[in-house]
């Protein structure tokens, strides 16, 4: 058995871009950093970042474009894709590697209801079947502390 599955929680890093491709339906394009904090072996604490770029269809690419911002926590769930095209200036091969989103969770904002009550909204791209879900959940909670990076036993 073979997995590829892509699990990230992140912030917006540009306001999401929404396109329709010549059959009508929606792609939706967004960027987004993710962060890990650790001590070096001197015991300086270290911040490295990485950022990714997401692709999601249908009517969750609307919910996303119309919801969602620059500085916006996102949690995705999805599948690497690689794309790979020819650059017309320079004839060379070109490569670029996404996420494609199959679930989009909007994070928590203090300041903007996505819901219209303190929830958040949680929909389920299901492009294969043709059935969109949307259900609200309840909030993403964080931990208020910083996690220890030593503290995990693994």
């Amino acid at each position: 058995m073979y997995i590829n599955k892509v699990i990230l929680i992140g912030n917006l890093t540009r306001d999401p871009e929404l396109k329709a491709i010549p059959s009508g339906e929606k792609v939706c394009t967004f960027s987004m950093a993710t962060n890990e904090v650790y001590k070096d072996k001197s015991g300086k604490k270290i911040e490295k970042v990485e950022f990714h770029n997401v692709v999601v269809w249908g009517r969750t690419a609307e919910n996303v474009a119309t919801y969602m911002k620059k500085g916006s926590q996102i949690y995705v769930e999805g599948k690497l894709q690689t794309r790979s095209w020819e650059d017309q200036a320079t004839q060379k091969k070109m490569y670029r590697t996404e996420v494609l989103a199959v679930t989009v969770q909007f994070g928590s904002n203090k300041t903007q209801s996505i819901t219209g009550n303190a929830g958040s909204s949680k929909v389920e791209n299901t492009r294969d079947n043709g059935i969109e879900n949307t259900d609200d959940i309840d909030t993403i909670e964080y931990p208020e502390e910083d996690i220890n990076n030593e503290d995990i036993p693994f």
